[in-house]
């Protein structure tokens, strides 16, 4: 076993914290083991947690069509991770402590992975990972840095799905981790649509 296989066996292992009494299944994350992006939510909601799969209900299927729209996908160039790998009760926010005794994984993910763009959708994941007290209307859309890399604040998918007017901001959002993507890593990247 590879360091990401032993991570992975010991997350879905994990008894750490109270989430692990209440949790279907472990949400390990999922794509590209050496993707070029990382995209990192709050954590598993109830299609996630019977699945044990990231973003698998209505959010994940908009995600999806916004990397397809992209012309991303998570075989090829995404790996999708959470700040708690477990769901909490009634999809409440992940507590303090859940975070703090959680994002360990979540930090060895990332420097197993090593993408050079870190896409936090929504608030929970720009907070426990930049500042606890950054707020996403405030600071999404604009890049930032983060242990040598390119971090990208935006709307959590769910967001968009509650109000229809966050989808244009979040799509200019995206537009702009396509145009880092293709300075940075790919000039020859192909998207349709932007």
């Amino acid at each position: 076993m590879d360091q990401f296989d032993l991570l992975k066996q010991e997350t879905l292992n994990c008894t750490k914290c109270s989430l692990s009494k209440t949790r279907n299944k472990v949400v390990f994350g999922e794509g590209f083991r050496n993707a070029e992006i990382m995209c990192i939510g709050e954590g598993p909601g109830y299609y996630e947690d019977q699945r044990g799969r990231p973003f698998v209900g209505k959010s994940g299927q908009l995600l999806d069509k916004i990397f397809a729209v992209c012309g991303f996908n998570r075989n090829e160039h995404v790996f999708i991770g959470n700040i708690v790998k477990c769901r909490p009760p009634n999809n409440r926010d992940p507590l303090l402590e859940e975070r703090e005794t959680c994002i360990p994984y979540l930090y060895k993910q990332i420097e197993l992975i090593d993408p050079k763009i870190i896409v936090l959708l929504g608030a929970t994941a720009l907070k426990g990972l930049i500042d606890p007290n950054a707020r996403i209307t405030k600071v999404r859309g604009e890049w930032m840095q983060w242990n040598n890399r390119l971090v990208m604040p935006t709307f959590h998918p769910s967001a968009l799905l509650r109000n229809e007017k966050l989808k244009r901001p979040a799509w200019e959002d995206f537009k702009k981790i396509v145009a880092k993507y293709r300075e940075i890593i790919n000039p020859e990247h192909y998207s349709e649509h932007c």
